[in-house]
């Protein structure tokens, strides 16, 4: 699986230098639910093989941010680029460009209805329009990969959390997207699960992946991410390497939110 020549190093450094030209750009971006707002002039770059997660506390805008990226929630103003490409408002490039953002939400949104190996297949073959046979091959290699290939004849209701939330990475995959989006992806499942979800991500993020990772899993955000991004009442508040913002954090928003966190 090519994502261009990302190394796997864990040097903040060394790392930053392995990263590409920017995959996705938000300037100025403002978003209102109401009276609320909810994105409030938001800039930011993530570049290619960058692992950028998000954190905040709750309302911070940090999924409005993950969904506005792939236009499942629109903008009011400002821009949004993917790989150089403004987003589209709707039609066909729009899919196109859905196609090119990997999603993974809360809620497995698995097709109740389909096996673990057609929910994999479905869109490489629909959207993407490959070979049923090319599609089906890949989709085991994947399922192997998040470690569930032994339940591809299966229906979603009878996997653990865990286990559908990993096929719901394999299926997001399975798009060959450019960048990967996390909306708190472990949020819906056991203690006894979470590891099991993260550790697929981690080892995606080391294959150079870009990934957006929106997360209370603040062991992940030390692991994997190059960049923590702070957000609270609707602005980016801070951004900083892991090792910077876990230990000396700038802004008094930050140290709050932490001292609450990490104290449990």
């Amino acid at each position: 699986m090519d994502h261009g020549d990302a190394t796997t190093t864990t040097d903040p450094a060394e790392a930053e230098s392995s990263l590409g030209a920017p995959l996705v750009e938000l300037k100025n971006v403002n978003k209102h639910f109401g009276e609320l707002h909810v994105l409030q002039d938001i800039d930011l770059t993530v570049r290619r093989g960058e692992v950028l997660v998000v954190i905040g506390p709750s309302g911070s805008g940090k999924s409005t941010l993950c969904r506005a990226i792939n236009r499942l929630e629109t903008i009011d103003s400002g821009e949004i680029r993917i790989d150089g490409q403004p987003l589209p408002e709707e039609g066909k490039t729009l899919a196109k460009l859905r196609a090119d953002v990997g999603m993974v939400f809360q809620a497995f949104n698995l097709f109740a209805h389909k096996t673990i190996l057609e929910n994999v297949t479905l869109g490489p073959v629909k959207v993407r329009k490959e070979r049923s046979s090319a599609a089906k091959e890949r989709a085991l290699q994947l399922l192997d990969r998040v470690g569930v290939k032994n339940q591809a004849q299966k229906m979603p209701a009878q996997l653990s959390g865990g286990q559908q939330q990993r096929v719901a990475i394999a299926r997001a995959l399975a798009m060959k997207p450019k960048v990967m989006l996390f909306d708190e992806p472990t949020s819906a499942l056991d203690p006894e699960m979470i590891n099991e979800v993260l550790d697929v991500m981690v080892a995606l993020a080391k294959e150079g992946m870009t990934m957006i990772v929106v997360t209370h899993e603040m062991g992940f955000a030390r692991k994997a991410a190059n960049r923590v991004v702070f957000m609270a009442d609707g602005q980016i508040v801070e951004e900083a390497t892991p090792e910077e913002f876990f230990t000396a954090p700038k802004s008094d928003r930050a140290k709050d939110f932490l001292s609450k966190i990490l104290s449990h």
